[in-house]
């Protein structure tokens, strides 16, 4: 079955493809490249294009008939969106719109997305689980929202099924290293402390050390990459077998704090990385982690590389290949 992957040559996107060609499907990458690497996109067609170009969605659902779709394609950065809402609500909003109007009118009945958990907004329990009120604090997580509800409505009335995976804080690479993570600007913090470990930045910030939690400072639940990618499968062969549309969490149920982070990148790289303590962020909860079990029970997903170390050890492989080592 050929995949429409929007934003397939982003950082998820990518290793999604590679798992989806593993388990014999083919992907079609549809990627303006505005944040994609086309040299991510090696594991099936390529089409450049973007979302608020509908004759181009359009052509490619004609040439490719894919059997489903797989969303990826939105702007994600939080600061962003609150500084330049309309910027999020054109591209994610109405850019989804197009891709499901095109979608419908292809056939195409079978929807994977990539949610998040900043639909819920801050946590009044932990772990997170599905039930978890949403009420997002932010435009990124709005919009993401927002789609979640668009989806539900074509289920409703085209019957176009649809899982809407939420996941908490991807990081690590894929095994292999031939993909990972290469934002520009970069906000995540594994790669930020592997720049600081070979010397591309000078330091890394802990935003805030006086949380309650052990150590004093955030816990979020870190879940690999290729991990969530083979849960974008799992979910795209749920449908396929019919299951009805659904959302899942997806995490570790693991929480790991921002020093055991940064003492965890310094095991694997023996590098020293010096560290600055800064003012809390404002809307940065102390605990973010989250329940898949829900995920497990109904996907029969589990994470393979649960571990920081591994995560980061992935990490750090292919942080080294990309931008080498440095002198730390």
């Amino acid at each position: 079955m050929k995949i429409l992957v929007t934003g397939g040559a982003g950082y998820i996107g990518a290793h999604v493809c590679k798992a989806l060609k593993r388990r014999g499907h083919v992907p079609v990458v549809f990627d303006n490249l505005v944040y994609g690497h086309r040299e991510f996109a090696r594991w099936g067609e390529f089409v450049e294009g973007d979302l608020a170009d509908v004759p181009a969605i359009g052509a490619a659902m004609k040439e490719h008939r894919p059997g489903a779709v797989m969303h990826f394609a939105a702007y994600t950065y939080v600061g962003e969106s609150v500084g330049n809402p309309s910027k999020y609500y054109h591209n994610n909003v109405a850019g989804s719109l197009n891709l499901m109007d095109c979608a419908r009118d292809a056939g195409v009945r079978h929807v994977v997305f990539s949610s998040t958990c900043a639909t819920y907004g801050v946590p009044e329990t932990s772990p997170i689980a599905e039930t978890h009120p949403q009420r997002p604090i932010n435009p990124y997580g709005r919009t993401k929202l927002v789609i979640e509800g668009l989806l539900d409505d074509f289920d409703a009335a085209y019957g176009m099924r649809s899982v809407k995976l939420r996941y908490f804080n991807a990081a690590g690479a894929d095994p292999d290293a031939e993909i990972g993570e290469d934002h520009d600007p970069e906000t995540h913090l594994i790669p930020l402390v592997l720049d600081a470990a070979a010397g591309r930045r000078t330091n890394i910030t802990i935003f805030g050390e006086d949380y309650d939690t052990p150590d004093g400072t955030c816990i979020r639940d870190y879940v690999h990459v290729y991990d969530l990618a083979d849960a974008h499968v799992l979910a795209l062969e749920y449908l396929i077998n019919g299951g009805p549309g659904a959302a899942f969490n997806l995490g570790n149920g693991l929480g790991y704090s921002v020093k055991e982070v940064i003492d965890a990148a310094r095991r694997t790289t023996g590098r020293e990385i010096p560290v600055v303590m800064g003012a809390r962020r404002p809307g940065d909860p102390a605990r973010l982690v989250g329940s898949s079990a829900k995920a497990a029970s109904t996907l029969g997903w589990s994470p393979r590389y649960a571990g920081i170390e591994t995560i980061v050890s992935h990490a750090w492989k292919w942080h080294t290949k990309r931008f080498g080592a440095g002198k730390g």
